[in-house]
């Protein structure tokens, strides 16, 4: 680590909104030079599991839904968030998995990643699912609609290069997985 860069120190951090869905923390942090911030804000967020399921077939499991805050409809990598009472991102990856898409595989973790260290707290964890087979049904929330789409894993790469999947936790799993396939 370098001389010139250290941790903020907080000095006192309050919530100043609770919501189920949102929470958002006001921070008063003193910076490595001194300078006292009492404003800085940051959204408190659960840790998130994002899945590339690749069947024996190669094809690669998406989920198509809408997504309000971006107003378009998706195509991306199923995944949600580590539930509360979740301890092991690997178990709420394979709940995900099966509650998306009802498919279940071998999960292996390729990477932990921070979308947004500025301003989120919450890490996601990227796993690839080989031998995706379909164990049940879709098990969706009531304000999901999600349609699973196959894609041939040769297309994946063109796909992401032509901005057709262009949410960024899925552009960066799938470049990684089939780094990882060897693609």
């Amino acid at each position: 680590m370098s001389a010139n860069i250290a941790p903020w120190k907080t000095l006192q951090s309050e919530i100043v909104f609770d919501h189920k869905w949102y929470i958002l923390r006001r921070d008063h942090v003193e910076l490595p030079n001194g300078q006292v911030l009492d404003d800085y804000f940051v959204s408190v967020r659960p840790n998130v599991v994002l899945i590339f399921p690749l069947t024996d077939d190669d094809q690669v499991l998406f989920v198509r839904q809408y997504k309000h805050a971006a107003a378009e409809i998706l195509l991306e990598l199923p995944g949600g968030v580590v539930d509360a009472h979740e301890t092991e991102p690997l178990k709420a990856a394979a709940r995900e998995l099966v509650e998306e898409t009802g498919y279940a595989g071998d999960l292996e973790l390729l990477s932990e990643v921070i979308d947004n260290p500025t301003k989120d707290t919450n890490r996601i964890y990227f796993y690839l699912a080989r031998h995706a087979r379909q164990v049940a049904e879709q098990h969706l929330d009531p304000t999901e609609n999600i349609e699973v789409v196959r894609v041939p894993l040769a297309e994946v790469e063109g796909m992401v290069l032509r901005n057709e999947i262009k949410v960024s936790g899925s552009v960066a799993l799938c470049l990684l997985a089939l780094r990882k396939l060897g693609r």
